[in-house]
């Protein structure tokens, strides 16, 4: 964090509990446990956020917290912050969560997609095999993207995908007008494979 706000560098880290900060925010939390209690809602959550010195800091930093009530007691989870704009709820929701989302799509792209895989003895040939591992990718998150949202397979990984889209029998039949694609009879996503061949026409300007 120092040498983020040296460097001029705006940052958002998770931070962990300590009673001390915790008691900073007690009365949000009370509010937010007897809301939930009160209601007999399943969950309720709130956010507040407070000034807070750690002892190896130098100085106080701005720190938000995400405060979520449920019928099996209170979770609260905390970040830092040198960004003086936006509300709690914006710095942890759309912001902080925002990294998970990247972090899945990076899992994406070396679990499933082997992109670890850089095992040549030419640095060039490995990246080679880095654009063709990128070009996959985005050939798979096309084809989800396509994929009509009530679907299990819209929100899938690519490994999913992979197995009951890519890696399937067909019978190809070239002609000098088009080329047909013929399933077996018993293929379950039969009707989707239809739906994605007209999703994934280009569209003309």
């Amino acid at each position: 964090m120092t040498w983020c706000e040296k460097s001029g560098i705006d940052h958002v880290f998770g931070l962990a509990g300590t009673k001390p900060l915790a008691r900073k925010i007690d009365e949000v939390s009370d509010a937010v446990r007897t809301e939930r209690a009160v209601d007999n809602k399943a969950v309720v959550r709130g956010y507040a956020e407070t000034r807070h010195a750690a002892g190896s800091w130098h100085c106080e930093r701005r720190v938000v917290a995400r405060i979520e009530a449920t019928e099996q007691g209170l979770d609260i989870r905390f970040v830092v912050t040198s960004l003086r704009i936006g509300s709690a709820e914006w710095i942890y929701d759309s912001l902080y969560c925002a990294r998970g989302q990247a972090e899945n799509l990076i899992k994406l792209h070396k679990s499933q997609l082997a992109s670890d895989r850089t095992s040549c003895r030419s640095a060039l040939a490995n990246q080679v095999r880095l654009v063709l591992h990128t070009a996959a990718y985005w050939l798979v998150l096309t084809v989800r993207d396509a994929i009509p949202k009530p679907r299990d397979l819209a929100t899938a990984e690519f490994t999913t995908i992979r197995l009951r889209l890519l890696k399937i029998a067909a019978r190809v039949i070239e002609t000098a007008g088009r080329v047909r694609l013929a399933f077996a009879a018993a293929c379950p996503e039969a009707d989707l494979f239809r739906g994605l061949a007209n999703a994934l026409i280009p569209q003309g300007p």
